[in-house]
C-alpha cells in the first residue's frame, strides 16, 4: 500500500507529539478514552498498551472504530500546532510479544535513566500489545481555535483495513486496580489542577470522538461543561470525561477519567470513576508507584502470554540481540 498523503501541517504533530488521548467503546458502547504515547507506523498512527492491562487492545479487537485525538502540545516543542482529531480503524497486534516488546523498549528504554539490570525487571510494564490505527477522517483546529469549524482530510476510498490478530483463549484476568467507591475523590483535584478535561461522545456513525471543551466547573452532578462552536460531534449521551497532565520531560503523569452521561445545558452527570494509572512526576515517589503496581501486575504477564501461546517476553536492550 502506498503511504497515505496525510495533510503535510499534520505530519510534524504526528511525529513529534509525545501524548495522545485514545478512545475505544465498550461492549456497551461507552467511549473511554486515556493519554497514551503515539508513535507513527508506516501507513498506521500507533498506540501500544501493557500485556498486564490490556483492556485498551481488547475493547479495539471487539470494535475497530476509535479516536485519536493531539490535542496536548506539551513536550512536543510544536508552537501553536493544531488540534488534531483522527477517525481510525484499529487493528490490535499481539501475535508477536517479545517483537511487540523490543520495539517498545527501543522507544522507551532512552527516556528512562535506570539501571539494566531494573528495567530487565519491568517486564511487567514493557511486555506490549500494538493498536495500529488506519486513519479513516482527520479533522483539525488551526490556531487551535476551537470556535471554529475545523479543516478535513479523507482518507482515499476502498481503503484496505487490517485486522487484528485472532483473541487470545479464554477470559480477560479483568481489570487490575479497584476504581475509587466515590468520584467525587479527586474530582475537585482535576476540575482545578489537571487542565481543561477532553469529552468524548460517540457519534451517529458510532465512533468514539474526543474533543477538548473550553472549560468545567465542578458541579453536584458532575461537571458543568463550555463547548467550543466548533465541536466535531453533539455533546450528548453516553461519554467520558479525560483529565491529564504531565511535565514538559515527561518523567510522569497524572490522570483522572470519569464515565457518564452528556444532558442537556452542557451538564456531564458522573456516574463512575475507573481506576487510573497515574506517577508522581519525579522524586522517590513516582519509583514507589511504579513498583507497587508492579507487584500486582506481575503475576498476570504469565496468564496473558498463555492466552496468547506464548512464553513471557523479555525485556532486551539494545545490544542483546
Amino acid at each position: 500500500m502506498p503511504p497515505l498523503p496525510y495533510p503535510s501541517e499534520l505530519l510534524p504533530v504526528f511525529q513529534k507529539s509525545i501524548t495522545c488521548e485514545y478512545a475505544s467503546l465498550t461492549a456497551s458502547g461507552t467511549p473511554i478514552t486515556f493519554p497514551v504515547t503515539p508513535y507513527m507506523g508506516e501507513n498506521t498512527l500507533d498506540v501500544s498498551t501493557g500485556l498486564t492491562y490490556p483492556s485498551k487492545a481488547e475493547r479495539a479487537r471487539r470494535n475497530p472504530k476509535v479516536g485519536l485525538l493531539y490535542s496536548d502540545p506539551v513536550g512536543s516543542g510544536l508552537q501553536n500546532a493544531p488540534v488534531v482529531l483522527v477517525y481510525g480503524h484499529a487493528a490490535v497486534r499481539d501475535a508477536h510479544l517479545q517483537t511487540n516488546t523490543d520495539r517498545y523498549v527501543k522507544y522507551a528504554h532512552k527516556n528512562m535513566p535506570l539501571p539494566p539490570f531494573v528495567l530487565r525487571r519491568m517486564t511487567f510494564y514493557f511486555a506490549r500489545i500494538w493498536v495500529e490505527v488506519t486513519p479513516i477522517k482527520i479533522l483539525w483546529w488551526e490556531n487551535r481555535d476551537l470556535d471554529a469549524a475545523p479543516k478535513r482530510w479523507d482518507a482515499p476510498a476502498g481503503l484496505d483495513l487490517p485486522q487484528s490478530d485472532p483473541a487470545p483463549k479464554g477470559e480477560s484476568l479483568g481489570r487490575w486496580k479497584e476504581a475509587p467507591q466515590d468520584w467525587r475523590e479527586g474530582a475537585a483535584y482535576a476540575a482545578e489542577y489537571l487542565g481543561v478535561p477532553v469529552l468524548t461522545v460517540v457519534d451517529d456513525d458510532g465512533y468514539p470522538v474526543p474533543f477538548r471543551v473550553k472549560g468545567a466547573a465542578l458541579v453536584d452532578e458532575g461537571f458543568k461543561l463550555e463547548i467550543g462552536a466548533g465541536a466535531p460531534a453533539k455533546a450528548a449521551g453516553k461519554a467520558c470525561l479525560t483529565f491529564h497532565s504531565h511535565p514538559e520531560v515527561f518523567t510522569g503523569q497524572e490522570n483522572i477519567v470519569f464515565v457518564g452521561e452528556m444532558q442537556e445545558g452542557g451538564l456531564f452527570k458522573v456516574e463512575r470513576r475507573p481506576g487510573d494509572w497515574s506517577l508522581p512526576p519525579k522524586g522517590l515517589g513516582a519509583l514507589t508507584s511504579f513498583f507497587t503496581s508492579g507487584i500486582k501486575l506481575r503475576p498476570r504477564l504469565k496468564a496473558e502470554a498463555e492466552r496468547r501461546g506464548q512464553p513471557v517476553p523479555k525485556v532486551r536492550l539494545p545490544g542483546d540481540f
